[in-house]
C-alpha cells in the first residue's frame, strides 16, 4: 500500500522528475560500463577466475541496456556527461591501483564499494519506480549480489595478506562515496529516495560485506568512520 501511495504521488512524466531522472538514470547506465570494464580489468589481473570476471562483466553489460531502456521508455536523454564526472574519482583510483597491480584495491573499489552502491540505490528506488523501471531493477538487483559475493569470497581468503590493503583502499575512497551522494541529493529526492535511505542502506551493506571477509564489529565502525570525513 505505501509503495502504491508513493507510486500515486509521482508525476514521471513531469519536467522537474524527467530533468531530475536524466541524471539519475545516466549515473546508473555509467555505473554498469566502469562495472563491466573494471571487471574486464580484474579478469586480467586474476587469470585464475577469468572465466567467472568476464561472466559478471556480461551481466554488468546487460544491466546496462536495462537501464538505458528504462530512460526511453520515460522519453528520457540521459545526461552521460555528468554520470561520467560524477565516477571521475572512484574511476581514477581504479585505473591508478590497476596500473599497480593492488588487486585488492581494485576488488574494494568495484566489490564492495560500487556494487554496495549500487544495491543501496536500487533498494531504495524500486518500492517508488515507475512498472517498466522496476520490474528492470528488481532482476538487476539481484545479480548485484552474486557480484558483491565474489569480492566477499576473494577478500576473505586472502584476508591476512590483503587487510592493510584494504583499510588504506577504505580510507582512500569511502569519502568520495559521500561526495557522490552529497552531489546527487536533490535529484535523488525529486524521485522520492531520500539521502538517509540511501546513506542507511548503504552502510549496512557496505558494513555487512566488511564483516563477511573478517573484521571485527570495531573494526567496521572506524572503517566507517572514515566516509564521515566528507559528509
Amino acid at each position: 500500500m505505501q509503495q502504491l501511495t508513493a507510486q500515486l504521488e509521482i508525476d514521471f512524466d513531469s519536467e522537474e522528475y524527467k530533468d531530475a531522472y536524466s541524471r539519475i538514470n545516466a549515473i546508473v547506465i555509467e555505473g554498469e560500463q566502469e562495472a563491466y570494464e573494471n571487471y574486464i580489468t580484474l579478469a586480467q589481473m586474476l587469470p585464475d577466475y577469468k572465466d567467472e570476471l568476464i561472466r559478471l562483466s556480461k551481466m554488468e553489460s546487460r544491466h546496462k541496456k536495462g537501464f538505458e531502456a528504462c530512460g526511453r521508455n520515460l522519453k528520457v536523454t540521459p545526461n552521460m556527461e555528468f554520470a561520467q564526472e560524477f565516477f571521475a574519482q572512484l574511476h581514477a583510483n581504479f585505473q591508478t591501483a590497476a596500473a599497480e597491480g593492488k588487486v585488492v584495491t581494485c576488488l574494494l573499489i568495484q566489490s564492495l564499494i560500487i556494487e554496495c552502491f549500487a544495491i543501496a540505490a536500487y533498494n531504495i528506488y524500486i518500492p517508488v519506480a515507475d512498472d517498466f523501471a522496476r520490474k528492470i531493477t528488481e532482476g538487476v538487483v539481484k545479480d548485484e549480489y552474486s557480484h558483491l559475493n565474489f569480492g566477499e569470497v576473494w577478500l576473505k581468503e586472502n584476508f591476512t595478506e590483503s587487510k592493510a590493503e584494504l583499510e588504506a583502499a577504505n580510507r582512500q575512497n569511502l569519502p568520495i562515496v559521500w561526495k557522490m551522494l552529497n552531489q546527487v541529493e536533490d535529484d535523488a529526492h525529486v524521485l522520492a529516495m531520500e539521502k538517509e535511505a540511501l546513506v542507511e542502506d548503504f552502510m549496512i551493506q557496505y558494513g555487512e560485506a566488511l564483516s563477511n571477509i573478517g573484521f571485527t564489529t570495531r573494526d567496521i565502525m572506524r572503517m566507517s568512520a572514515y566516509g564521515l570525513t566528507a559528509a
